[in-house]
């Protein structure tokens, strides 16, 4: 195996403080074959383990430690690292400096947190099953303090126009919150096409998280960037990290 090309990062853009480092991998780079070509960082998606675990070393050059991998289950789980690694979570947090935490994506919303003061940061994996079971809930619990501290940064997920679900889900949000309805437009038949983005930011509102930031990237659309379950259903997975710097 050959490294296919250069990794390309995609890093948050939003007022954190100097202390936060955070990025979110593409596909680009990696040593990952066929279906998986390229940094497939993902173990459970079918890929060589070899291969996932070299992609993995080779993410490691650019971080602190070694990242606080769990083994996500679509969930409302929030751990702490570095005492929880490789619990079934889909959220983790630290106050720890240079403990790395990170989440796996594939057209799934990755949301980061960090607080203005630079003491504490957290990963949520958010598809529509953990929105709706309150993950960024729990992320915003678990990080403690006041809501109003923190911010949240949203990663490149599926796009609306591209992610069509059944009416049940609509209900069961709509069920929980009636302004979800504004982030489902009508399909085909009683298909709807729901819009992750908006209904993660009406959860994180509902938490008392307003500086919410995002990427607009779309994993389905842009195959040379990036993994998409929904496009290819056998594919690799992208990280989204963060952690704070070692005090200077």
């Amino acid at each position: 195996m050959t490294e296919q090309s250069a990794m390309n990062f995609i890093g948050p853009d939003w007022p954190a403080p100097p202390r936060i480092r955070a990025l979110s991998t593409t596909r680009r780079g990696g040593l990952s074959e066929g279906a998986f070509a390229g940094l497939n960082l993902g173990l459970q998606a079918g890929d060589l383990a070899d291969a996932v675990q070299c992609n993995r070393a080779l993410l490691r050059r650019h971080l602190p430690g070694e990242p606080g991998w769990v083994r996500q289950i679509h969930g409302a789980r929030a751990v702490e690292l570095p005492q929880n690694q490789g619990a079934d979570a889909d959220a983790v947090w630290t106050r720890q400096a240079e403990v790395v935490c990170a989440i796996l994506t594939a057209d799934c919303l990755p949301v980061l947190f960090c607080d203005r003061a630079g003491t504490r940061v957290g990963a949520a994996h958010a598809g529509w099953r953990g929105l709706l079971a309150g993950v960024l809930e729990s992320t915003v619990a678990a990080l403690g303090g006041a809501e109003a501290d923190l911010m949240a940064w949203l990663g490149p997920a599926i796009s609306q126009r591209a992610f069509e679900v059944g009416p049940e889900v609509r209900a069961a949000f709509i069920d929980r919150d009636p302004a979800a309805s504004e982030a489902f437009l009508p399909g085909q038949r009683d298909r709807w096409f729901a819009d992750l983005t908006l209904l993660a930011r009406q959860r994180l509102a509902s938490a008392g998280v307003h500086a919410v930031y995002g990427s607009d990237a779309c994993t389905w659309s842009d195959p040379e960037q990036f993994y998409s379950y929904r496009r290819d259903g056998v594919t690799g997975r992208m990280a989204s990290l963060i952690w704070l710097a070692a005090p200077v």
